[in-house]
C-alpha cells in the first residue's frame, strides 16, 4: 500500500455483538477497507466521551448480532490513520489510529470529540525538540541556502532531481521544497513557467513552493501589474492543486516553515510504513461473510415488490421466505 491516501469501496460499516464470551472486548467493527475489509475487535460502539481501544480479530461471525450499520460516504487509510465518513446526520465521523505503545501495535478509534487535537502518529519537530534532528538534503544549485541554525536540523548538499530541499528515507526522496523570492516568483509567473515548475514538484508525493514575502506584495511588485502576478499564481495553483503555494512574510519565516513541513512529512512517512505492517494484513486477511438482511432490509424489498407488511413488529414469515425466494444467491 503506498503511502498515499487510499480510497475504498462504500459497503456499509457494521457494529456486531464478540460471539466469544472469553475476550474483554465485547464488540466487532467491520471497517470497509479494500475490498475484502478489516475486522476489529472494540471495546465500544462509537467513540462518544473517550478513545475506544480496539483489537485485530480473527474474522467476522456467520450470523452476526447487529448493534449498529450505515452507508458509508468515505473510508480511506492516511498515514497512520482509518478516517471514516458515515452517511448519517450525528456520530459520523470518526479514525482508527494505528500506533506503537510500549513495543507494540495498538489500534484506537476516536473522534473529533474525543481527540479535536490529535494529530496521529505526526510528531513535529520544535527548536527545544528532545527527539530525533532530522537531516535536510540542500540541492547543490542553491546558491545561498538556508542553514536552519535555529532549527534541529543538519544539512548536506545533494543534487536533487526537483525542489531545493528535501528529506530521505532509505534513500528514497520523502518530501520537498521549492522556495522563492518574490522577484524569482513575478519572474517565473510572468513567463509562463510556474505551472511546469509545480508540476516538475507533483512528481514527488509531498512537496510545496514557499515564497520568503508576504501575499500582499504581490499587489505591490514593481515590474508586474498589480492583480497580473496574483492571477498568475491563482491560475498555476488550480491547474497544480497538489502541490501548495505558501506566502511566508519573510525568508526566515519561509525557512522555518520549511523546517517543519519537511519534518512533519518524514514523520507521516514513517508512521505510514509502520501502520502499513499492521493494516495491511488485515485488509487481505480474506473474505468476509455476507451480512444477513435486516428487518428493515426485507420492509423495503416487500414494500417495493408490492407485499403488504407493517412497519414495525415481526415480519411474517411469508415474506421472509418470499425475500429469500427472490434472492437465493444470499442463501
Amino acid at each position: 500500500m503506498t503511502p498515499s491516501a487510499t480510497s475504498t469501496s462504500l459497503d456499509d460499516f457494521v457494529v456486531a455483538r464478540n460471539p466469544d464470551p472469553s475476550s474483554t472486548l465485547p464488540y466487532l467493527v467491520r471497517v470497509p477497507l479494500g475490498p475484502e475489509g478489516i475486522v476489529l475487535k472494540a471495546r465500544d460502539v462509537w467513540p462518544r466521551t473517550a478513545k475506544v481501544y480496539c483489537h485485530p480479530a480473527t474474522g467476522w461471525p456467520d450470523q452476526p448480532e447487529i448493534v449498529d450499520r450505515a452507508s458509508v460516504r468515505s473510508c480511506a487509510r492516511r498515514g497512520a490513520a482509518i478516517d471514516l465518513v458515515l452517511d448519517r446526520g450525528r456520530e459520523n465521523r470518526s479514525q482508527f489510529v494505528f500506533a506503537q505503545a510500549r513495543g507494540r501495535q495498538v489500534i484506537f478509534w476516536q473522534s473529533r470529540r474525543t481527540n479535536r487535537k490529535a494529530r496521529p502518529a505526526v510528531v513535529l519537530p520544535t527548536r527545544r525538540a528532545s527527539g530525533s534532528v532530522i537531516d535536510i538534503v540542500v540541492d547543490t544549485r542553491e546558491r545561498y541556502p538556508w542553514r536552519f541554525a535555529t532549527q534541529q536540523a543538519t544539512t548536506r548538499r545533494g543534487a536533487l532531481p526537483v525542489g531545493d530541499y528535501a528529506v530521505e528515507h532509505e534513500g528514497v526522496v520523502v518530501a520537498v521544497v521549492e522556495r522563492k523570492s518574490l522577484d524569482d516568483l513575478a519572474t517565473t509567473a510572468s513567463t509562463g513557467g510556474l505551472p511546469t515548475l509545480l508540476a516538475g514538484l507533483a512528481v514527488v508525493e509531498r512537496a510545496a513552493l514557499v515564497v520568503e514575502d508576504r501575499y500582499g506584495a504581490v499587489f505591490r511588485h514593481p515590474h508586474v501589474r498589480p492583480g497580473v502576478l496574483a492571477e498568475l499564481v491563482a491560475e498555476a495553483q488550480v491547474r497544480v492543486p497538489e502541490v501548495p503555494i505558501v506566502f511566508a512574510d519573510s525568508r526566515k519565516l519561509a525557512e522555518e516553515w520549511a523546517f517543519r513541513y519537511l519534518g512533519a512529512a518524514l514523520a507521516y512517512h514513517l508512521a505510514d510504513t509502520l501502520a502499513g505492517d499492521l493494516v495491511e494484513p488485515l485488509a487481505g486477511a480474506g473474505p468476509l461473510e455476507p451480512l444477513p438482511p435486516t428487518a428493515a432490509d426485507i420492509r423495503r424489498w416487500a414494500h417495493a415488490a408490492g407485499l403488504e407488511v407493517g412497519d414495525r413488529g415481526r415480519v411474517p414469515t411469508a415474506v421472509v421466505d418470499a425475500y429469500w425466494e427472490a434472492h437465493p444467491e444470499e442463501g
